[in-house]
């Protein structure tokens, strides 16, 4: 199977479809965004809203990467707990990002109402699910910081999470109710009309081959045209393309693939996830389940499936099906799709300095929330000049050694679990 963008549930269900062409001739601008995705559509979005001209260009279409490949969860926060993030940034501004996290959701459902966007929006909670007893262990200190930092969630037990899932698979469950699922091609796309709407120009089909910085001004090189602006978001993340002038930081490249039944019977639906909450479990390969609006059942995990032995991602999944909900055992899964997650070293995402710009990445698949705070965040402090904006201090100078090694590592392990776990 390819990477098209195409076969994907999103695609096939995407009732967003904003009005796009390809640049050609010359532009000049406030800012430059290179990246359809929710980073750069959302940077796009916040630099018209206070005023700037702006241009972005998609290589492909506007969420051809992570965002259109999406789970479809939005998290209030990252995988890793409020402690974890303060051992890597430090105190001040990990419990800074914490909280701006917290909050995500409430940005991205509020972009949803205020501009109509149609990508079927529920915020009903989600649930970080423990894969068996032992999770409940990580599950309670996750509750715990989240608690202290007045997060209000709530950790189930057993038969509490077991009612919420519909599966004796659950074992406990962390419930967040800041949280909910989304159609997340439509969001995206979405954020695209609502940037055009705007007064932004966007151009999809566009890649940029070259990037140069001379005399105050960014000079962006596509197949038919040219831009100069002032400031520059570089917004590719983990789909980032080459180009002359510029070398994308380095990523731990995980892949992550989907599936999706025919809609469920409603019998089927008051059985499982009755409540519509996303979930996701607590396994070092981790897998999740959700409920799209008409009632088909999503579920992931870990793993390519464009290579020899993407057969065993996909028997598992339907092996992972039945185990989870043995009244689905048998149920064909009519799409099948996978993306691309940019991971770094240290599980959290990076804002680097650029002159006159900044390169957002590394959201280690937590793209929705993350993605659209830090595009807003990033414009407006590139339009102002205050940096204090910023959601974390920027960095420079960022390296990883051996990331494609670690990708493969990633995906081996992946596979590996794949091929053995779930069997009856």
């Amino acid at each position: 199977m390819t990477s098209d963008l195409t076969s994907s549930l999103w695609h096939r269900t995407c009732q967003e479809n904003p009005v796009s062409s390809v640049l050609t001739g010359e532009v000049t601008v406030d800012l430059v965004v290179i990246g359809g995705g929710y980073t750069g559509c959302s940077a796009a979005l916040k630099a018209a809203e206070i005023g700037a001209s702006v241009c972005l260009v998609e290589a492909e279409v506007f969420g051809h990467g992570g965002s259109g490949r999406n789970v479809g969860l939005v998290n209030a926060g990252l995988w890793l707990p409020p402690e974890d993030i303060n051992d890597r940034l430090g105190t001040e501004a990990g419990n800074s990002l914490s909280q701006a996290l917290g909050q995500a959701p409430d940005l991205v459902y509020g972009l949803i109402e205020r501009h109509g966007i149609a990508c079927e929006p529920v915020r009903n909670g989600t649930l970080h699910c423990a894969h068996a007893p032992s999770g409940l262990q990580d599950l309670q200190r996750r509750a715990n910081q989240l608690q202290a930092i007045g997060a209000p969630v709530q950790l189930l037990d057993a038969a509490q999470a077991q009612a919420r899932v519909g599966s004796a698979a659950a074992h406990g469950a962390l419930f967040d109710p800041r949280a909910g699922t989304i159609q997340p091609l439509g969001f995206v796309r979405g954020l695209a009309r609502a940037a055009l709407t705007a007064g932004a120009q966007l151009y999809d089909q566009t890649p940029a081959t070259a990037i140069q910085r001379s005399n105050g001004s960014w000079h962006v090189t596509t197949p038919k045209g040219s831009i100069r602006a002032k400031h520059l978001v570089m917004a590719t993340n983990g789909y980032a393309r080459a180009m002359t002038g510029y070398e994308a930081p380095a990523i731990v490249p995980v892949h992550y693939f989907q599936g999706a039944t025919a809609p469920l019977t409603p019998a089927q639906q008051a059985l499982i996830l009755p409540g519509l909450e996303g979930c996701w479990d607590s396994a070092l390969v981790m897998s999740s389940w959700r409920m799209d609006q008409q009632g088909r059942l999503v579920i992931g995990a870990m793993g390519a499936l464009d290579h020899f032995a993407s057969g065993i991602h996909q028997n598992w999944l339907t092996r992972k099906l039945a185990a989870v909900f043995p009244s689905l055992a048998g149920t064909q899964l009519e799409s099948q799709w996978f993306g691309r997650i940019a991971m770094t070293r240290e599980y959290l995402p990076k804002i680097e300095k650029l002159d006159g710009g900044y390169v957002s990445f590394g959201y280690s698949g937590r793209g929705i929330g993350p993605g659209t705070l830090f595009g807003q965040q990033i414009a407006e402090a590139l339009i102002t000049g205050d940096e204090s904006l910023l959601p974390l201090p920027a960095s420079t100078g960022h390296s990883l050694s051996f990331a494609g090694l670690r990708g493969a590592y990633y995906e081996t392990g992946a596979t590996l679990t794949h091929l053995v776990k779930d069997r009856i």
